[in-house]
């Protein structure tokens, strides 16, 4: 899909030096490999690592071999990730005489076969890639199309246990033919070969996949290492959970924990959400190198266990509050799994109940936080304050704790954005949501350099009685802003019928100044935040997809524009007003940089909707935007894909300009 250019390039390059259950297999166990199962295949969510995320077309068996390594040195194996996928770029570009696939002599000079064998000395399978179509997507190899028979045969003979098959160059030809014909076609080699379609969602395969044979099928486009890439997959994933089950997988494409353009906050959410789905645990990093940080989240034993939990049944979004929302999927124990998931860009307190998590209405709740492990009791509420682009996870039971401490939530509110020349107001809120009273407390607030907070910065209070909260505000001016950011943190301390307990909190905003008086272009404009589906916002220029400055002069509809934001679908570029400004205008439109293409544009004061678009097609003139910006704060610019998906949605706003 978007990664043609990327890849062609790569191609050329030289190569670079809980528990899951195992699947059935027929080739003999070499020492160390785990028991057979006698469990259907893909009976759970497949554990995995994929090369494509990291390397692209630069793999080689080398880099293989010591990934498998990783895999077990690391513990992942033994946490589950089971398979080590190839994806692109593997084989020669043609077929031998007789038809078949060869492996790169370049590459895997020792053949896949051997592979094979070496990952299953490790108590690991190998999995490959191949495209429904005549060329894979990065164009460096034969495709499976009509050759489904011979491929799959020379799969199971060396030895592979996992088939990721894409769709490019597929000729037109109906999705479920193609799908099917590969489909009969492992089935046929008698060997178990996890199946997994890589269709992108186009012809919504969960509602055919399992009747072609496969055990998952990916539900949209492929993920980038963005928050909005990652948010964007995340959206279309709701209303999919009635097609998933064992064996039977909806999968939003793989992860992108610690490959760099997220934060870690970012990357915690994308992985709780991701189990929360009973998506593919797929990991595409570079494990021969990854930090302590990206290990512990990718070995999250709780949250591997709501992915893997045997009743199958994928959480869902039970309430949207904009930022705010709220994810849950009952377990098979009876608990269910609670996902507080804040979108917005600052720090939020999220508040959700048992009732809504769907365990009914219980007296008393044990409630476990599933990133520090620990336990606390509660009546019912379900509450956490959550950092700007994170998740609060939970696991929940209806039943009491014995001397466990009541549920208590630190949270510390502030504007998101900071202005260099005003004071704000911070408010400090400590609730208790147990049975017990939180006794004898003190809180601390801490502010950085170069602001000041106005009065004591400590306070006490004697209780905070069940139910209650308690609640204290300051005002922070600014003396000598300095950088970006502000971080204000705070900490209590209580006492409990089961001992003294401490907890934190942080909230940040972002140091901004609004705009000097006049007509400003917003491409010379300082934004306060950019999301983007592809590659970077791009100043002046089209979006090019990958990096920063390979985008185009604009074109929209035939019409050649010289400056504006050119971005793609879905993103969010925002801007401090200040509430200076009186009026905003833009020529929006799908930049024909694209043969195809699709998405509507929003003009959002303070969050609210001032003007905007339908649908926009490419090929199609650009649609004249203007909104009035008395008294906005913050101007968000928003572009959504327009419902076909958001390949090759390259949007514009064209002559971007704000009036102050």
């Amino acid at each position: 899909m978007r990664r043609f250019a990327a890849v062609l390039a790569a191609a050329t390059a030289a190569a670079t030096a809980f528990t899951a259950p195992a699947l059935a297999t027929t080739v003999p166990a070499p020492p160390g490999t785990p028991a057979p199962s006698t469990e259907p295949l893909g009976s759970s969510p497949p554990m995995a690592w994929n090369s494509w995320n990291k390397f692209g077309c630069n793999i080689n068996e080398q880099l293989i071999r010591e990934t498998a390594d990783a895999m077990v040195g690391s513990g992942l194996r033994d946490a589950g990730y089971r398979y080590l996928n190839l994806d692109d770029c593997w084989a020669e570009s043609d077929r031998d005489a007789a038809g078949r696939l060869v492996p790169s002599a370049k590459h895997f000079p020792s053949g896949i076969k051997a592979l094979a064998d070496y990952v299953h000395g490790k108590g690991l399978k190998l999995g490959i890639y191949t495209s429904a179509g005549t060329r894979t997507c990065a164009d460096t190899m034969p495709g499976a199309l009509d050759h489904e028979k011979d491929d799959a045969q020379s799969f199971a003979d060396w030895g592979v246990d996992y088939l990721k098959y894409d769709n490019c160059n597929n000729q037109g030809r109906p999705a479920i033919e193609r799908y099917r014909a590969m489909g009969d076609a492992l089935k046929a080699t008698g060997r178990p070969i996890v199946y997994a379609l890589c269709e992108w969602g186009e012809n919504k395969p969960w509602e055919w996949g399992r009747d072609v044979g496969a055990q998952l099928w990916r539900t949209t486009g492929d993920i980038s290492d963005n928050w909005s890439s990652m948010t964007g997959i995340l959206d279309r994933q709701a209303g999919l959970e009635a097609y998933s089950g064992p064996s039977a997988w909806n999968d939003p494409d793989m992860l992108e924990v610690g490959n760099g353009g997220m934060t870690t906050d970012e990357y915690r959410a994308h992985f709780a959400l991701w189990a929360l789905l009973n998506a593919p645990l797929i990991a595409g990093n570079d494990l021969r190198s990854m930090d302590e940080t990206t290990k512990k989240i990718l070995l999250n034993a709780d949250l591997i266990a709501v992915d893997q939990d045997w009743g199958g049944k994928q959480g869902h979004k039970v309430r949207d509050d904009g930022d705010a929302e709220v994810w849950a999927k009952p377990m098979s124990d009876g608990s269910a799994a609670v996902v507080l998931f804040n979108r917005g860009g600052t720090a939020t307190t999220i508040t959700s109940g048992a009732a809504e998590a769907g365990l009914g209405h219980a007296v008393d709740y044990r409630l476990r936080d599933l990133w520090s492990g620990a336990e606390s009791e509660t009546t019912g509420t379900i509450r956490a304050a959550v950092p700007p682009h994170g998740a609060a996870v939970y696991r929940v039971w209806p039943q009491r704790v014995p001397q466990a401490a009541p549920h208590g939530t630190l949270s510390l509110q502030a504007p998101e954005f900071a202005d260099r020349a005003q004071p704000f107001t911070t408010t400090l809120t400590l609730a208790n949501d147990g049975t017990t009273p939180l006794l004898a407390g003190s809180v601390r607030l801490t502010a950085p350099g170069g602001w000041a907070v106005d009065g004591r910065t400590d306070a006490f209070f004697p209780v905070v009685a069940p139910g209650k909260s308690w609640q204290r505000s300051w005002t922070v001016r600014p003396k000598a802003p300095a950088g970006e950011k502000i971080a204000l943190t705070a900490q209590t301390h209580y006492a409990t019928a089961w001992g003294a307990r401490k907890l934190d909190a942080t909230t940040t905003a972002t140091v901004a100044t609004a705009p000097s008086p006049g007509v400003t272009a917003l491409s010379k404009a300082a934004w306060v935040s950019a999301e983007n589906g592809y590659g970077p916002v791009e100043r002046g220029t089209s979006n090019g997809e990958d990096k920063a400055g390979d985008g185009h002069r604009m074109v929209i509809g035939g019409t050649v524009y010289d400056d504006g934001l050119g971005v793609h679908a879905p993103s969010r570029v925002r801007f401090y007003l200040g509430g200076k400004c009186t009026s905003f205008s833009s020529a929006a439109g799908v930049d024909m940089e694209k043969a195809k293409g699709s998405a509507t544009f929003g003009v959002l004061g303070d969050g609210k909707r001032l003007a905007g678009t339908g649908v926009l097609r490419a090929g199609q003139p650009a649609r004249a935007l203007e909104a009035n910006l008395t008294g906005v704060r913050v101007l968000e610019l928003a572009v959504t894909d327009g419902g076909d998906g958001v390949d090759s949605d390259h949007a514009d706003w064209a002559d971007a300009r704000i009036t102050c």
